[in-house]
């Protein structure tokens, strides 16, 4: 049987799609791991009671901060996990961009003040630390608003305050928990750490 000329126009728009989505993919793919890159290499010194200064957001628990001498640091800011914001499928995406704007917002042109948490790094080289901006823990204020959880897999000193503030951000429905679909995925994750935890 020979192809009809529609059939194969259909035939060339389906192939051409399918490029243009492996294009995109491998592209997106590259980048995310660039970046990941940049930011694991991003391993300058700071110490507790340092003044640093903000570089960029990496999402809303983790951000590329400059030390004293304007060394990028990478900080994974203790006690805290925001929702992923490149996922489409999941609900709370639109709770961790909103954490990322705050946490942008809050740092900006402003002295950033360092406390270590122990130990200093965690298994991807990142510097964990609680971030304090006019003596403000930025933690505690993004748990205060509902925009991010509390990270309960490895426990920490501020843990019961933390937890606290959590729970009265749910009982007041703030940020993501006035909102039913992120915080069904707020408890999933926090039953997933739960089953993981040491």
């Amino acid at each position: 049987m020979i192809p009809s000329p529609a059939m194969d126009r259909g035939a060339r728009v389906f192939w051409g799609i399918v490029i243009v989505l492996g294009s995109a993919s491998t592209y997106f793919g590259v980048r995310a791991e660039s970046v990941r890159r940049s930011v694991q290499h991003a391993t300058a010194a700071v110490q507790t009671g340092d003044l640093v200064t903000f570089s960029k957001i990496i999402d809303g628990d983790t951000v590329l901060l400059l030390n004293g001498a304007g060394d990028p640091v990478t900080v994974r800011i203790l006690g805290i996990k925001a929702f992923d914001t490149t996922s489409t499928k999941d609900p709370g995406a639109a709770w961790g961009r909103r954490a990322h704007e705050v946490l942008r917002k809050a740092l900006e042109g402003k002295p950033i003040r360092v406390m270590l948490a122990t130990p200093p790094k965690d298994k991807h080289g990142r510097t964990i630390a609680t971030l304090f901006v006019d003596d403000e823990d930025l933690a505690l204020a993004l748990i205060r608003d509902g925009l991010v959880l509390v990270y309960t897999v490895f426990p920490f000193p501020s843990m019961h305050e933390y937890m606290l503030e959590q729970e009265k951000a749910k009982n007041d429905h703030k940020g993501l928990w006035g909102d039913p679909l992120a915080t069904g995925r707020a408890q999933l994750l926090v039953q997933e750490w739960r089953k993981g935890a040491p």
